[in-house]
């Protein structure tokens, strides 16, 4: 796919600057965000001696996400509608992917949220309006992606969203990310099972000592082209 520029907001912490990585390793051009700008600054100079050559910068959460026409919602859950209200001026006509998974954790171990708006990804939208949201990323482990050595082509990614344009775009960004294969998973609205999906592989990763991922069956080659 053609090469763009991305803003990863929350790129200081595990899972955006573990996909900041992939992206940029890929050819991308990066943007990390965060609320310090020079902690921002401080983590995009050390992605750029792990990757030569690599157009890595760091900036304010709102100049990251004014700044690309893709922008990577990779932050917790808790402050996310306060942060993407904030954002929501420099987010309008952009495309919004968001890895955002609201989750809890008791006694018990990590649980899904109930989110009034469905999802985090269903919140921002709403927040949004005119931004292209779509959903991706969730369950890949955010050592792994920082891990130079790790292969990630056997883990597939689910893309959901309700915008065929953006979604293929998504998908493309995810091969990116694993050298592997993404998933067309449906509409937007099937954020609400992805996302707290995480809390079954946290619970996995935790009895077995491993990072788990998801790999879907069944798909032949005829139906790779048509998700493609």
């Amino acid at each position: 796919m053609s090469l763009t520029r991305i803003a990863v907001i929350g790129g200081t912490g595990p899972q955006g600057r573990g996909l900041a990585y992939r992206l940029a390793r890929a050819g991308h051009a990066i943007v990390l965000g965060s609320r310090d700008t020079a902690r921002a600054e401080v983590a995009a100079a050390e992605l750029r001696q792990q990757l030569e050559a690599a157009e890595i910068t760091g900036a304010s959460n709102l100049d990251a996400a004014a700044s690309a026409p893709v922008v990577l919602l990779a932050v917790p859950y808790d402050g996310h509608a306060e942060l993407v209200t904030g954002l929501a001026g420099a987010l309008t006509g952009k495309i919004v992917i968001s890895c955002v998974n609201p989750l809890g954790f008791d006694k018990l171990g990590p649980f899904g949220l109930d989110v009034p708006a469905g999802s985090a990804a269903e919140e921002a939208a709403a927040i949004v309006g005119e931004a292209t949201l779509v959903g991706a990323f969730h369950h890949l482990s955010a050592p792994l992606l920082l891990d130079p050595e790790a292969d990630l082509s056997h883990e597939d990614v689910l893309v959901c969203g309700d915008d065929r344009a953006a979604k293929e775009l998504v998908m493309g960004l995810a091969a990116d990310v694993t050298g592997g294969r993404a998933v067309d998973a449906g509409r937007l609205r099937l954020a609400r099972q992805l996302e707290p999906l995480t809390a079954v592989l946290i619970s996995v990763n935790k009895r077995y000592k491993t990072r788990s991922g998801v790999a879907i069956t069944g798909l032949t080659q005829a139906s790779e082209k048509v998700l493609a």
